[in-house]
């Protein structure tokens, strides 16, 4: 099943059980204390994410699988072009994972491949596929089938692939044998935590989706909280940085598919051109890509606060006062052009960034 996975560009496959009673109480404690904000879908679905069995009656096993992400154009030190970005406030960061295809798109179709696979040695047999799709607890189910480990952040960690990967399920009527779980290896590292710009992670292993930047500028609907905005930063679609800052990322590896290499537009363009895509703009560029779930509105109020903040901290501070001045000034003409924009949501805070 390896060799079928790894045809399909997956880069590891393994097999968990079904029995995740012990995850409940943490399940039930993190819902109890509001830690997944407006993801009402989270609270709907209560404990069904730690019963497969419930989830999709019949369900026996659970393969997992794992694809790695970075464009094929990545280069060592890739982590420190990354934080680069965050020192050019007029510049839109979209994070890493969403530069390219849709995962959800890609995994999807290649698990479905490696169901149909399995169906072809074994016989026909009960199965669904998912990718964040469903109440599903991936990073759990990927590291009792030996994965990775959960890093502090919350995501799995690989000793081989960091985290920056995508994670896939197949739920099946099949009793295979399980995995082996691997050890955990952060140790006393606490830089993920360090690092969070908003302070997200509570605890290790806690995060409070509520002030995390992913969460307020993808999952989030209404407006961002006001204390929240300046520590954004241009951070327009998720934040990666816990992620960059990870040791253990050195051994992240390149997508062995051209689905997830950057797109042309989402990688260095400036705010100010961002923020100029009309609906129609929006729809083109982002066709086939996961930051299109946000809609248009979300996407300027997201530019909107990125653009508030570049104006109070200034241009590119590489550049001379003349540069800086110049672009103010766009950003300053572009944002004033949507201040009487038919959306509540845009014009609040456009109206923000402008209160300078």
């Amino acid at each position: 099943m390896q060799a079928w996975a790894r045809e399909l560009g997956f880069s590891q496959i393994g097999v968990a059980g079904v029995d995740l009673s012990s995850s409940e109480q943490g399940l039930s404690a993190w819902l109890a204390r509001g830690f997944h904000g407006d993801m009402g879908y989270m609270a709907a679905h209560g404990l069904k994410r730690a019963r497969p069995a419930e989830l999709v009656p019949g369900t026996v096993s659970v393969i997992t699988v794992r694809m790695d992400y970075l464009p094929a154009s990545t280069t060592p030190g890739w982590q420190a072009i990354e934080f680069d970005r965050l020192t050019r406030p007029a510049e839109g960061i979209v994070s890493v994972y969403a530069r390219g295809r849709d995962y959800h798109k890609v995994l999807r179709k290649r698990l479905q491949h490696l169901s149909d696979r399995i169906a072809q040695e074994l016989g026909p047999f009960g199965h669904r596929v998912f990718t964040d799709s469903a109440p599903v607890l991936e990073a759990e189910l990927a590291a009792r089938s030996g994965q990775g480990w959960r890093g502090k952040h919350t995501l799995l960690l690989s000793r081989e692939a960091g985290s920056m990967f995508f994670l896939g399920e197949i739920y099946v009527d099949l009793a295979l044998p399980l995995s082996e779980p691997v050890t955990e290896h952060c140790g006393s590292c606490s830089a993920c935590i360090d690092i969070c710009p908003t302070q997200a992670i509570v605890a290790p292993q806690q995060l409070d989706a509520r002030r995390c930047i992913s969460y307020l500028t993808i999952e989030h609907a209404g407006p961002i909280p006001l204390e929240l905005r300046p520590l954004i930063g241009n951070r327009i679609y998720g934040c990666d940085d816990c992620q960059l800052i990870c040791p253990w990322n050195k051994f992240a590896q390149r997508s062995a598919l051209p689905d997830f290499d950057e797109r042309q537009g989402l990688v260095g363009s400036q705010l100010a051109t961002l923020f100029a895509w009309t609906e129609e703009d929006f729809l083109r560029f982002t066709e086939g890509s996961p930051i299109r779930r946000i809609g248009h509105e979300r996407w300027l109020r997201n530019i909107a606060v990125a653009m508030g903040n570049a104006l109070r901290a200034g241009a590119d501070s590489a550049g001379g006062k003349a540069q800086r001045d110049g672009q103010d000034a766009e950003l300053l003409q572009a944002l004033a052009l949507r201040a009487s924009h038919p959306s509540v949501l845009v014009r609040e805070h456009v109206a923000w960034a402008l209160d300078i």
